[in-house]
């Protein structure tokens, strides 16, 4: 069982050699005197008289070290938000470190720092923009009427909803003069490149981030929905149902939609993605002589549930002793948990739990369940590894993994039983992968 877990640990850590910021930024920026060459773009440096790099996420302080390495001297000015224990030393970009997924007062500082360097932005100018998860959160800002506790207190109850990505940001767009593609609006008429690693299913751009620099087709009302689809309308702070109310009835500014002429000198290009992780998961897990299966690369829904399915699939396999090779599942997206109980814990650390009690007497099975980031939840570990051996230390400390499961407490689960997958902040974010190892 160790030794299957130690290999699914390893193709895990291959997977994340294939996002790792710095360079991917390389792979897609060049520079030949004061020619750069952007994805499918060749941009003229002589062309503009400052040269911006901005940013927010996870990843975007190695992104903006990249850019600094790449184009040196040439950066004018720049401001990058991300992480608390994300920041290294950069040059000439200047960090800040905030709140996620709650934003904090430091977001709200980091995103002014941004803002006032895109307010001074002329048609002159270029304006580099590096994106990734965590953007949402750490390019933070108040709507009118409201304090940051009454943002704060939104966001927790939208994470804590089971709401999907796309929805909890369709709510942040509309709480927001930032997300939804109006940091374009803010910088217009400047040149603007966005750089994105994405953390979505799908890669949607208007979705990585909230979108700041991509046009944003939903509405005040759409947030109104997703906030009445989870009964949240009566717990949300006033002030946030008094705004959105004002916005439905066109009080307060969209969020500017396609064909909106901001729009037209503003590329935006997504440069990793969990499709490419997998990609390297498969090369990896082949290259140890294993039969690799991709079961999705948009797994979603309640994580206990993804647990039971994936578990199942592999109990299939290895039921069929014909298979002359040891059998790999992999599967990347983003898993969502229904806060019920008041554990401590995150999607990966709940899907493993849900997939060890699946796994109770059920041998030649292993499980890894982590986030690319490197953080699982409000909670130091990035996910956990099960097998039929976790139930059963669990059986020897007197634990009860269904108690724990309901109480979504697989954090404390791991803690007293083993099977932590803790790593440190990876610097990259393409949401989670999960490895499940079969021997026959």
């Amino acid at each position: 069982m160790q030794d299957q877990r130690q290999v699914a640990r390893t193709i895990f850590a291959h997977a994340l050699t294939a996002v790792e910021p710095a360079q991917l930024i390389k792979r897609v920026i060049g520079i030949d005197g004061y020619t750069l060459h952007c994805v499918n773009e060749i941009v003229d440096l002589q062309a503009f008289n400052n040269i911006y790099v901005i940013g927010a996420g996870k990843a975007s302080v190695p992104m903006a070290a990249a850019m600094e390495e790449i184009i040196d001297a040439k950066i004018s000015k720049g401001a990058i938000t991300t992480k608390y224990g994300h920041a290294t030393p950069l040059q000439c970009i200047v960090t800040t470190e905030a709140g996620h997924p709650v934003p904090d007062e430091n977001g709200l500082k980091g995103t002014e720092t941004i803002k006032s360097i895109l307010e001074s932005a002329t048609e002159n100018d270029l304006v580099i923009m590096l994106l990734s998860g965590g953007g949402s959160a750490l390019l933070a800002d108040i709507p009118l009427g409201c304090t940051l506790s009454d943002i704060q207190q939104c966001n927790e109850l939208l994470l804590q909803s089971g709401a999907d990505i796309v929805e909890i940001n369709t709510v942040r767009k509309h709480l927001s003069n930032v997300k939804g593609g109006q940091l374009a609006r803010i910088a217009y008429p400047a040149k603007v490149v966005t750089l994105i690693l994405s953390d979505v299913l799908g890669d949607p751009l208007n979705v990585i981030a909230s979108g700041p620099t991509v046009p944003d087709p939903t509405t005040f009302a759409d947030a109104w929905k997703v906030l009445e689809k989870y009964n949240l309308l009566n717990k949300i702070p006033d002030s946030v149902l008094a705004y959105l109310t004002e916005g439905k009835t066109g009080t307060h500014q969209e969020t500017p939609k396609p064909g909106d002429r901001i729009f037209e000198r503003v590329s935006n290009y997504i440069i990793g993605s969990n499709r490419l992780a997998l990609a390297f998961a498969r090369e990896k897990a082949e290259e140890l002589g294993y039969i690799v299966e991709i079961y999705s690369n948009q797994l979603q829904g309640e994580a206990r549930e993804v647990a039971k399915m994936i578990i199942s699939q592999a109990k299939e396999v290895y039921k069929d002793i014909t298979k002359p090779k040891p059998y790999c599942i992999l599967a990347g997206g983003e898993t969502t948990v229904t806060i019920r109980g008041n554990g401590l814990g995150g999607r990966n650390q709940e899907l493993a739990l849900a997939a060890a009690i699946e796994l109770e007497h059920q041998a030649g099975i292993t499980l890894l369940s982590a986030g690319t980031d490197g953080t699982d939840g409000p909670t130091d570990a990035t996910g956990a590894l099960a097998d039929s051996a976790t139930l059963f230390e669990a059986i020897e400390l007197g634990i009860d993994g269904n108690v724990y499961l309901k109480n979504n407490d697989s954090y404390h689960f791991f803690q007293q039983v083993g099977g932590h997958l803790i790593t440190g902040p990876t610097q990259t974010n393409v949401m989670d992968l999960i490895v499940v190892l079969i021997h026959a």
